[in-house]
């Protein structure tokens, strides 16, 4: 990277942080939705109505530092904060919260495409660990986007990238989409 990528990783990361706290102070404290509460929503409304502050947000976001920056039909946006509690034996980001986040943004990503009253549950996730990652990056991005959301199952990939542009993460996910009975 040369010095003149500077500016455009600093605009990225200031846009990152402003999209973050735009969202944070909108969040209703974590928790689970009741079922009284989500019926009538489909799977995007369902985030909106997390994002709007309507509904409980999402527990595992506190507790490993990600949130949601970003829902639309077939793409959901996760960001979050790679620090040292989060570091493995050797000192870099430990694996599993790396793909807990990619999780999120696949699995969500598919959620945002379902219909009121169906549900999914994942079957399958794979994780390609392209590069280490350090608490030096600041935030990073899972950008997950729908290949094929169908009746029964759905795909999804995602990349974990950092403002700079790099790819820390690559995942692929299969969803068994729920009918409802």
């Amino acid at each position: 990277m040369s010095h003149h990528d500077q500016p455009d990783q600093a605009a990225t990361l200031a846009l990152w942080e402003a999209d973050e706290a735009r969202v944070r102070e909108r969040l209703a404290a974590p928790g689970v939705s009741r079922l009284d509460q989500i019926a009538h929503l489909d799977g995007l409304g369902f985030f909106e109505a997390v994002s709007r502050g309507e509904l409980p947000s999402i527990p595992i976001g506190m507790s490993m530092d990600f949130c949601a920056v970003h829902f639309e039909h077939g793409q959901a946006v996760f960001q979050g904060r790679p620090s040292n509690k989060f570091l493995n034996p050797m000192g870099t980001i430990h694996g599993g919260w790396m793909a807990t986040l990619l999780d999120s943004a696949v699995a969500c990503a598919i959620h945002t495409t379902l219909p009121v009253g169906v549900g999914y549950t994942t079957a399958e996730l794979k994780i390609s660990y392209v590069r280490a990652l350090t608490p030096k990056v600041p935030l990073v991005r899972a950008i997950g986007q729908v290949i094929n959301a169908g009746r029964k199952v759905g795909f999804a990939e995602g990349r974990l990238v950092g403002p700079d542009g790099k790819l820390y993460a690559h995942a692929t996910t299969t969803c068994v989409v729920l009918q409802r009975d």
